[in-house]
């Protein structure tokens, strides 16, 4: 078994071998783009929603190292008729690129140092190749498939994670598009590759309003096309494990759901529901697998509105927003509509297309909000806040007393926040 070629099918295994969702219906999705015009795709979703593990799905699917037959009996794709056409033919490259960011976090050259380490994983496995002093990755696998007459399959998951931990570098961030348009959208491209799959956070990057690989099918949180329910559990799904593990749907609903992506209008977080199940506890679990620096970093920009959005959304509205021109890419924020869209990508904000509004998806995101509004200098919008969840609490309680307390002093702390908005600009 191989480090990046090569890696079999173990890693799927052990998922199956588990509470497993039957989300093998990408397979046969994938299976009709390869060999074509189309054969280039690029899956964004927001942490823990499940695309490590469609990486390791496809990849135990396609490699022809193993037999991965019995791995996918009676799960959706055996009854698809592309899954007999495709199982195990592949040579199949498989990269987690936060491998290499966890790795080799402050080296300069880390692109260089990823591409060397695939060669010499894919030199194992085809020894007789002639390399010549300034072949590149690209130019060893065009050999390969010219005396086989084979083609890979390419696999990146999280192909994001360097430009999001070290695009700020122009060199490596340059240096790594540069090698993903050698790859995929060079002459020799079609010939070595039947197709590609990316996953990460962020859609590829933008230069203007073109994408850097512009002949990659980008399925997002914005725009995931056929793709909308291949990650992240929808409402159907979390209705069974709530049967099977006796738990409380509206409970399920009330911290997990709320993402509307495409034309599903309950995609609740995978990572999330099943921690809860394991727990037999409802809390918040996504949020703790991340820093909420971020969000903290781009609530406070001084864009006009924003704080206001921000205000809105806590309270539960939802706001218009304008997906269209971001670039892709974190560090290069222009605008309120920018901020509201990397937030979308991020899993913090959901996203209607039909009205083209966003909204905070559900409780679990709801808090995490909170807590990073609590770590600004926003500080009379905190106590609002805190105002808010005590109206809420007295409600649901009954309490005629709390509720009308609660009322005067948001009232008071309303009229406090108009002059404040009157007397000061966002903190920055």
């Amino acid at each position: 078994m191989g480090t990046y070629i090569n890696k079999g099918n173990k890693a799927f295994r052990d998922i199956v071998s588990h509470e497993y969702v039957d989300k093998t219906s990408l397979i046969p999705l994938i299976n009709a783009s390869l060999n074509s015009e189309n054969r280039y795709s690029c899956v964004t979703r927001c942490r823990r929603f499940g695309k490590s593990m469609a990486a390791k799905m496809l990849c135990a699917y396609y490699d022809k190292s193993c037999d991965s037959r019995e791995l996918f009996h009676g799960l959706k794709t055996e009854q698809d008729k592309s899954f007999e056409t495709y199982l195990n033919k592949y040579y199949v490259i498989c990269v987690d690129m936060t491998d290499f960011t966890t790795r080799f976090r402050n080296e300069k050259e880390i692109v260089k140092i990823m591409q060397q380490e695939i060669i010499d994983d894919v030199l194992k496995v085809f020894p007789d190749i002639e390399v010549k002093e300034r072949d590149d990755l690209m130019s060893i696998l065009y050999s390969i498939c010219e005396r086989t007459d084979e083609r890979f399959l390419m696999i990146i998951d999280e192909w994001d994670a360097i430009l999001r931990e070290m695009g700020s570098d122009d060199y490596i961030s340059t240096s790594y598009v540069d090698l993903l348009r050698r790859l995929f959208k060079g002459l020799g491209s079609d010939f070595v590759f039947a197709g590609a799959y990316l996953t990460g956070i962020l859609p590829i990057k933008k230069y203007n309003t073109e994408s850097a690989l512009n002949n990659f099918r980008e399925y997002s949180m914005i725009t995931p096309g056929r793709l909308a329910s291949s990650l992240g559990f929808t409402h159907d799904e979390v209705v069974a494990l709530c049967q099977k593990y006796d738990m409380n749907i509206t409970d399920m609903e009330s911290w997990y759901d709320g993402y509307r992506i495409g034309s599903e209008s309950h995609i609740y977080n995978p990572y999330s529901v099943m921690r809860a199940i394991e727990n037999d506890w409802y809390q918040s679990y996504w949020a703790s697998t991340g820093a909420y620096d971020s969000v903290k970093t781009y609530i406070q920009m001084n864009f006009d509105g924003l704080k206001d959005d921000i205000i809105r959304m806590l309270s539960g509205e939802s706001i218009p927003v304008i997906t269209t021109k971001f670039q892709n890419d974190i560090n290069v924020i222009n605008s309120r509509n920018d901020v509201l869209t990397v937030l979308i990508h991020l899993g913090y904000l959901a996203y209607n297309r039909d009205t083209n509004r966003c909204y905070i998806p559900n409780k679990e995101v709801a808090d995490e909000m909170n807590n990073a509004v609590q770590s600004t200098e926003w500080s009379q919008l905190a106590k609002t806040l805190e105002n808010s969840q005590r109206l809420l609490d007295a409600t649901i309680a009954c309490n005629e007393h709390a509720v009308a307390q609660a009322i005067d002093i948001a009232h008071d702390e309303n009229t406090s926040i108009l002059s404040y908005n009157d007397e000061n600009s966002l903190v920055t």
